[in-house]
């Protein structure tokens, strides 16, 4: 038996059969929550007695979902044993697709990555032919892994745009006749499967593993191709109430004209996103401005989108730094906003711009302290993102554990 059929509804579909399968489930739920634990822990956790946690305990042993942990120290007596599950059969598989490309990062209990590629080429399309390629490849980064498929419990999928994580719908990519997403992909790869917006599991990522210590109400900024935000609040992520939560790009904040992508007009997107930066820096050329670098007509957005952001970073083209600065200082002024609503206690800037350092950070950081209250202004530490694309990875396979966690009903 693997963790995942445990996981599963009852073989035995007897009321009998059903109370012993939920029981041990509930074990093994409190040791992925609390770690190692007595069976006397366990038996007041779940409010069971010590021989029925016993008797469950010896067939999860006997099952090798959990194991002995060895004894602990008392001051007499027996000495009791600790429990566990089984760490080398127990594993999370994150994937996060975008129009940059594909990460696949595969997890243990410990969040120790065991196979990881952050450089996948695939480019997500929205049509079916894309998702049925997505999914070959998902495959294939578990094939390539050497893992066990039936030791990975579930795999999370982070997409971009709005995404209902509850239902497991996606509805700006492979939105198809109004089947729920998850489905598709779990037929298809044969394992469970959920669903989250991409932002959202880079906040959980940074949170979990990244430069928060000990914050409980953060705002994250993905500022990459396009511009959107994650949020905890007393520790716990912010969904509302479809999970459409974040979608900061698409505050209408401009009188500008120009159409956004979602279809309105005058997004914060359109004037400070990396598909925003593409047509400003053609603009600016037909302008008559000058250039270290020439981008290729020929090629796509994407392409010459990372050729002005390389610009900036690696060769400080002064057209590059003017028009990201001049964005990074838009977004510091709307983040003012948000800063003087939700009083945070820490901003982490992340996503693709933010690996320019200070040709962001100090834009932002100067219009935060020009436009939001002083008093509020003064609560909020600000922070770059250590963890680049392994944030979304991170995310995601935290929250399949967090899924996993879910009380029984």
């Amino acid at each position: 038996m693997t963790l995942r059929d445990l996981l599963a509804d009852s073989p035995d579909n007897s009321l009998s059969g059903i109370k012993w399968h939920t029981l041990k489930q509930s074990i093994v739920k409190c040791l992925l929550s609390i770690g190692d634990a007595t069976i006397l822990e366990l038996s007041t956790e779940l409010q069971s007695s010590i021989p029925t946690i016993s008797k469950a305990i010896n067939e999860l042993l006997a099952d090798e979902l959990i194991v002995d942990s060895g004894k602990i120290s008392n001051s007499g007596g027996r000495r009791p044993s600790l429990y566990s599950v089984a760490s080398d059969k127990t594993f999370f598989l994150g994937v996060e697709a975008n129009r940059s490309g594909t990460s696949f990062g595969i997890q243990n209990l410990k969040e120790e990555f065991i196979s990881i590629d952050l450089d996948s080429s695939f480019i997500l399309e929205n049509t079916y032919e894309s998702l049925m390629e997505f999914c070959d490849r998902i495959d294939t980064f578990i094939s390539d892994s050497q893992i066990d498929k039936s030791y990975i419990t579930g795999v999370c999928v982070n997409l971009s745009g709005r995404i209902n994580s509850k239902e497991g719908f996606s509805y700006n990519y492979f939105f198809k006749e109004n089947r729920p997403l998850v489905e598709i992909i779990s037929e298809k790869i044969g394992l469970p499967v959920y669903l989250e917006n991409d932002t959202r599991a880079m906040t959980f990522g940074e949170y979990a593993q990244g430069v928060v210590e000990g914050e409980q109400n953060i705002i994250f900024l993905n500022y990459s191709w396009g511009v959107g935000i994650g949020i905890i609040t007393d520790g716990k992520l912010y969904y509302g109430k479809s999970g459409y939560s974040g979608e900061f790009g698409h505050s209408p904040l401009f009188d500008n004209e120009i159409l956004c992508h979602c279809g309105k007009i005058g997004c914060l997107e359109t004037e400070a996103s990396g598909w925003a930066l593409v047509e400003q820096f053609k603009q600016a050329l037909q302008d008559g401005r000058k250039s270290a670098i020439s981008i290729d007509n020929n090629a796509s957005a994407i392409e010459q989108y990372h050729k002005i952001l390389s610009g900036a970073l690696v060769k400080e083209d002064n057209l590059c730094i003017e028009l990201i600065t001049r964005q990074a200082g838009i977004l510091g002024r709307a983040l003012a906003g948000l800063i003087n609503i939700l009083n945070p206690e820490l901003l982490v800037i992340g996503g693709d711009f933010s690996r320019l350092g200070d040709f962001v950070l100090l834009p932002i950081q100067s219009s935060l302290k020009k436009y939001s209250l002083g008093l509020v202004n003064r609560d909020v530490a600000m922070k770059k993102s250590i963890l680049g694309r392994r944030a979304g990875v991170m995310g995601a396979c935290r929250v399949i554990k967090e899924k996993l966690l879910t009380p029984l009903t």
